[in-house]
């Protein structure tokens, strides 16, 4: 059973003020924390609003102040400030953790495990993993990320579709014809699918998903070895490629995450795009104008189902003159994301959202699902924590080698070769084939 508020905000009293050696001292001025969320500043959905509402709440309930520090939007951007801000006086009490960042920000982040041990106990080991650094947390699971197939259900059952595709052939057939029966029927400049194709962090993410669907491996595997120059990552790579011109527009290669968002949400000018979704986007979905006619379904597999881990934990600087504080307001975070789950267990969809197999990370709805339906994706990690620090310049590396190829300034071929060059380079291991995966692959083991 869940705390009560009461007993929450009482506990946060306790460990706040347990210190105070009597009720007759002077009432302090009010605390001010600093808050660092990268959804709170370039989100455009309803999550910004109900972070600002939960930090709103806090204050009221703890007299304590929060102040947003503002972000960049891509995960580059974001991380390159969160280090220079963490390496400076003005650093963040809290801050939002990418899953893929923690080796980097290492020496920065304080041990949650002393202040959080019943949390810690409470959440997914194997996610709890992707936050700890030698068996030392440096962030809580907070909000993990997934990437899912959204779609258009109006289109589907326009053309004749009972269920949205569920491997890439089928994804590549159903968004031609529809793209071709929309055009025919006015909409000159509506695409089949879209998604993020720009030479960064998400590219990185997707043509992961590509690779590792058709057996070609996750980029640098958990034993070090290096599993890009294979036929089936190349073969993945080429596909992708195709989708260009074709079923994808020739703008997608400079799209960003949210340029696909409002091609596909904003204009309805798609039938699909990738994207990334938690229980909270499932439970609270973005308005647009395609509101009542989107549903959400696993990536497409290949001969494996995965789709790419992200999402965001929650750290605190290990420098901060507020740690208490700090530490009482990712409690109440943590507590007000667990009233949200809670919520909605069993609870009906939302009007008009459809879900079909879905990634089994996501636990929103899932006892509403009809039975019956095919397994969803499984996951599969990026390799920072088999690389440690050199992350940064192995996803750099492994996005700009992919682009080339997306581009056609390269054969995949010849990419793939120079890629593997490379990453031996920066990480002194050895290439190798991908590991032999008869299930589904799943970072979470």
């Amino acid at each position: 059973m869940l705390p009560t508020r009461r007993d929450v905000i009482a506990g946060l009293c306790s460990t706040l003020f347990e210190w105070l050696p009597g009720c007759n001292r002077a009432k302090p001025e009010p605390v001010t924390i600093t808050y660092m969320d990268p959804e709170w500043s370039h989100d455009r959905s309803q999550r910004r609003f109900f972070s600002e509402g939960a930090l709103r709440q806090f204050e009221k309930e703890t007299g304590i102040k929060v102040k947003h520090l503002p972000t960049a939007e891509t995960s580059e951007g974001q991380l390159k400030l969160t280090q220079k801000l963490l390496a400076g006086k003005d650093m963040p009490d809290v801050l939002g953790i990418d899953v893929i960042w923690s080796v980097v920000l290492d020496d920065a982040l304080l041990d949650l495990r002393p202040f959080f041990s019943s949390e810690l106990s409470a959440a997914d080991p194997d996610l709890v993993k992707s936050y700890a650094v030698n068996n030392r947390p440096v962030a809580i699971p907070y909000r993990p990320y997934v990437g899912v197939l959204l779609y258009r259900t109006d289109l589907l059952a326009k053309y004749g579709y009972h269920t949205p595709p569920q491997t890439w052939s089928e994804l590549e057939r159903m968004a031609l014809r529809i793209q071709e029966g929309e055009r025919a029927a006015g909409e000159k400049d509506f695409w089949g699918f879209v998604w993020p194709g720009a030479a960064d962090e998400c590219l990185t993410c997707l043509a992961l998903e590509w690779q590792a669907s058709e057996g070609g491996g996750r980029i640098i595997e958990a034993d070090r070895t290096i599993s890009v120059n294979n036929e089936n990552a190349i073969r993945a790579w080429q596909r992708a490629a195709r989708w260009i011109g074709c079923i994808s527009p020739p703008s997608v290669i400079e799209y960003e995450e949210w340029d696909a968002f409002n091609h596909f949400e904003n204009s309805g000018k798609a039938a699909f795009r990738r994207a990334w979704t938690s229980d909270y986007f499932l439970i609270e979905p973005a308005k647009s104008i395609i509101d009542g006619k989107m549903g959400t379904t696993s990536v497409p597999s290949g001969s494996l189902a995965v789709g790419t881990l992200g999402g965001i934990g929650i750290g605190i600087s290990k420098m901060s003159k507020h740690q208490r504080e700090a530490i009482a307001l990712v409690k109440f975070l943590l507590h007000k994301e667990s009233e949200l789950e809670a919520a909605s267990t069993g609870a009906e969809l939302p009007t008009g959202t459809a879900l079909y197999r879905l990634p089994a990370v996501l636990k929103a709805y899932s006892r509403s699902i009809p039975a019956g339906q095919p397994a969803g994706e499984s996951i599969v990690s990026r390799p920072s924590m088999v690389v440690g620090k050199n992350y940064d310049a192995v996803s750099h590396a492994y996005a700009q080698a992919v682009h080339s190829v997306l581009t056609r300034k390269k054969s995949a071929c010849v990419a793939a070769a120079e890629v593997e060059a490379e990453l031996e380079q920066i990480t002194g291991f050895a290439k190798g084939p991908p590991e032999q995966t008869e299930a589904p692959i799943s970072a979470l083991k």
